[in-house]
């Protein structure tokens, strides 16, 4: 049981990595129509993310691997089930990254502009279909014994999962201006700073509604914080740090700020995993059909396999991804091999 729940954590701190770090790149794609005034502050923008927009990335694919390899029944029924979801998400991946490669080749106020609106749509369908994602994973699924899901498009598109993509937008978008307060200067910090307190509201509002709406609609989900009540402390904690973040924004403390962000949005997605914890992937057909960390993992010698290749190549996907963002620290300086 302890090899299942250690990789049912590791897969959670995967994906929270993958959302902490590509979450900023998405976050500054949905904000640029809104806080860049010209040509200049797109390619501010541009360039803040683009050393390690790419690397972000693969964070996601990692999470794929890891749901494949440490838990195949989960994988298979949900990459089944969201096909058509899945593939979205993959076009608009394509399309982000074609977008912030195309833009800058040519001069084109036209062309431009047109890659900027590809750039932000993107990001905003990412965000968004994640979301969904994980909404219909919180409120289940109609998974039969067999794992078999039987759900389309339009099925997932239910108010419970669109209620969690509005607030992802609106975490990614505060956690992408966040991490632009440390990247830009001049006019273009103001007005982040300006429409940082603007973003944590609307966060704090659509989070809070969200919560409230999960524990009242979803009884097995308050269950599991009553019967491990020290769960709490995640959720407690996550409050505790974005509040903090403001602070530190106002006292031009942009590093800690971040630091603090992504504090939270991995102490948000601890949330998720307690209060879901065994069970992976919830049937709303029968209970009995439910995937949990015992019954959808591979077997054990897999996953003893498995945890000692993560524990030998982890510390040097770490250091790789601080190394990265450690070179390429402070703020954005145009020159002729900028976006």
């Amino acid at each position: 049981m302890w090899l299942q729940t250690t990789w049912f954590i590791i897969y959670v701190v995967i994906i929270g990595g993958y959302v902490i770090l590509d979450g900023f790149d998405l976050g500054v794609g949905m904000l640029s129509p809104f806080i860049a005034r010209n040509d200049h502050d797109r390619r501010i923008l541009l360039n803040s993310i683009g050393p390690v927009w790419d690397g972000n990335e693969v964070w996601l694919v990692v999470g794929g691997g890891a749901l494949f390899a440490a838990f195949p029944l989960v994988y298979a029924s949900l990459f089944s089930g969201f096909y058509t979801a899945m593939m979205l998400v993959l076009l608009v991946l394509i399309l982000r990254t074609v977008a912030i490669e195309f833009r800058s080749k040519r001069e084109g106020a036209l062309w431009r502009s047109t890659w900027d609106w590809v750039f932000t749509g993107s990001s905003f369908g990412i965000t968004i279909l994640l979301g969904v994602a994980l909404g219909n994973v919180i409120r289940g699924v109609p998974l039969d014994a067999q794992g078999n899901m039987n759900i389309g498009l339009l099925g997932l598109l239910n108010p419970y999962s669109l209620a969690i993509a509005v607030t992802a937008v609106a975490m990614l978008s505060l956690h992408g201006a966040i991490f632009l307060s440390q990247k830009v200067e001049g006019d273009l910090l103001a007005t982040v700073r300006k429409i940082i307190p603007r973003l944590l509201a609307a966060f704090f509002i659509a989070m809070t509604a969200l919560a409230a709406w999960t524990a009242f609609r979803d009884e097995a989900f308050a269950q599991n914080f009553r019967d491990r009540p020290w769960t709490a402390i995640f959720p407690i904690l996550a409050l505790g740090a974005i509040v903090f973040a403001g602070a530190q924004i106002r006292r031009g403390r942009y590093l800690t700020a971040f630091v603090l962000s992504a504090t939270m949005i991995i102490l948000l997605l601890g949330t998720v995993a307690a209060g879901t914890y065994p069970v992976m992937l919830r049937s709303t057909t029968d209970p009995a059909f439910n995937q949990t960390v015992q019954n959808a993992s591979a077997a054990n010698e897999t996953l003893t396999v498995m945890l000692v290749i993560a524990l030998m190549g982890m510390p040097f996907v770490l250091l790789y991804t601080a190394g990265v963002y450690y070179f390429f620290r402070g703020k954005v300086e145009l020159d002729d091999e900028s976006y």
